[in-house]
């Protein structure tokens, strides 16, 4: 196993609390507040076989003026493995922010909410919920989907055409049991190939590869199972919140069709962030241009946040080269 040097912003930071957070199941979940305590409030969900670890560099861009609270979803990182199928569910996921925002955003305050991936799909599984509604100031969506995902993934090489043949196989690496082992050059390869960007460097590669690579198997598969049916249209449609929706261009996993859908169905569309060459891990891969995003909903949206420019809710924004939080939001403004 060659071994490749983890990047200084992606090796996770040390949070300034950490909290044991009770579902409405019992199930025990692992949360962390990084930045200034009492700033204003970020809430981070990521996605299927990841953790606290992969906001690792958007935490960093982000802690100097917020409060920014990352979470383990049940079964990932610290948080407790459900112990039946039955705990894995939308229902537990939407469940599982509440509890989380209930005991991280006091009463009568909100914060912004970002999700990533099943993070995101998290967010809408939960809109229409007055206890996380009452929270909610607003909503960054990141490469992530409502429904239909097996049927919209592009893993698959173009030369597969059949459309039953390529859902089921893509089926088949979706609910994969096999265990990952340690990362290998040839891991690397595969997850680069199906999760990031072509022009992704070799140290967010890593970082994606041990935080995906440690995801417990039977985890990884009984998610696998809740995303292959999963169809939250419903709650998307009623997330009241104005919601941001960013994507890569190169993102295999959720291709960019499911945010111009989510785009067009959300109640307060803030307007699309297109992310040229990127893959399904946008925020390991342009941490600077995602951290902008959700700083731009906060300024805009957050009592507290610091002030910027409005920006219009109009046609795809597409991101510069990665650049420092401010410079972002500010090219994003002029974009626009």
């Amino acid at each position: 196993m060659t071994s490749v040097q983890l990047p200084a912003e992606y090796v996770p930071p040390t949070p300034v609390e950490e909290l044991s957070i009770r579902s409405a199941d019992g199930i025990r979940l692992h949360a962390e507040a990084h930045g200034r305590p009492g700033a204003p409030t970020v809430v981070l969900s990521h996605g299927w076989t990841c953790s606290t670890a992969f906001w690792a560099p958007v935490i960093r861009q982000l802690a100097d003026r917020y409060r920014v609270v990352a979470y383990d979803q049940r079964g990932h990182g610290q948080s407790e493995i459900p112990p039946s199928r039955a705990r894995y569910s939308p229902r537990a996921l939407a469940e599982d922010l509440a509890s989380v925002l209930a005991r991280t955003v006091p009463a009568g305050e909100r914060a912004v909410l970002a999700g990533h991936s099943m993070g995101g799909m998290t967010i809408m599984a939960a809109g229409g919920r007055p206890e996380v509604a009452e929270r909610t100031a607003a909503v960054v969506l990141i490469s992530t989907g409502p429904s239909e995902l097996v049927a919209e993934l592009t893993v698959l090489p173009d030369a597969v055409r059949a459309p039953g043949l390529r859902r089921f196989l893509h089926r088949q690496l979706l609910r994969s049991r096999m265990p990952l082992g340690p990362v290998s050059a040839v891991s690397r390869a595969v997850l680069k190939y199906a999760t990031m960007g072509p022009g992704s460097a070799a140290g967010q590669v890593e970082a994606t590869a041990r935080i995906v690579h440690a995801c417990p198997a039977g985890v990884r598969f009984h998610w696998a199972g809740v995303l292959d049916r999963l169809d939250v249209r419903a709650g998307l449609g009623r997330i009241a919140a104005p919601t941001a929706v960013v994507v890569g261009t190169a993102d295999r996993l959720t291709p960019p069709v499911h945010a111009h859908r989510m785009v067009a169905e959300l109640a307060d569309s803030q307007g699309l962030l297109l992310l040229p060459g990127v893959g399904h891990m946008a925020p390991l891969e342009r941490p600077a241009e995602v951290a902008a995003e959700i700083h731009r909903m906060a300024a805009a949206h957050l009592t507290g946040a610091a002030p910027t420019a409005a920006v219009p809710a109009a046609a795809p924004i597409v991101a510069p080269a990665a650049a420092p939080v401010a410079a972002s939001v500010a090219e994003r403004t002029t974009a626009a």
